[in-house]
């Protein structure tokens, strides 16, 4: 995933300190209750789509926006189905980060899927029992996006 250049601009006097930056997930259904998904050139592994907001961008446009990016599928965010401070991450080159992750469940309304960046090696609709390997970050945010229940989130630990 290329480094946004609102975040290199910070990089080149914050160094790589940790940044505690927003993310968002996508968790798109087409009208067959497939889910979308893409195999990431990074890690050559299959994941959902997410990404940063860029500054001033609302978190359900950048998940709209992600998608189309990723995957030339234009969707609808419906709502949030899970929301999750990540642990932090150091990448090869010294930078660490921690994200907030917000998940969404979304609505696949038009394009055909097909690689749209060079972030992807692959894209594809997938039926929800038969899901490729994914870590278990996808799997919960798949599962979540799968129920009416509440917004997901860990609950503080009580005294």
């Amino acid at each position: 995933m290329p480094t946004p250049e609102f975040i290199r601009e910070i990089r080149a006097t914050a160094g790589h300190q940790l940044l505690f930056l927003p993310g968002v997930s996508a968790i798109v259904f087409d009208d067959e209750g497939r889910v979308l998904l893409g195999r990431r050139a990074d890690t050559g592994k299959w994941s959902i789509i997410g990404g940063i907001p860029e500054p001033g961008e609302q978190p359900a446009a950048t998940a709209e926006r992600e998608v189309y990016e990723e995957t030339a599928v234009r969707c609808v965010a419906e709502r949030v189905v899970l929301v999750q401070g990540l642990q932090p991450v150091q990448y090869p080159n010294g930078d660490q980060c921690q994200y907030m992750d917000i998940t969404f469940r979304c609505r696949a309304v038009g394009g055909e899927a097909r690689v749209n960046d060079d972030e992807s090696l692959e894209v594809g609709w997938f039926s929800v029992d038969a899901l490729p390997e994914l870590h278990e970050f996808g799997y919960l945010r798949i599962k979540q996006a799968l129920t009416d229940a509440p917004t997901w989130f860990e609950p503080t630990l009580q005294p």
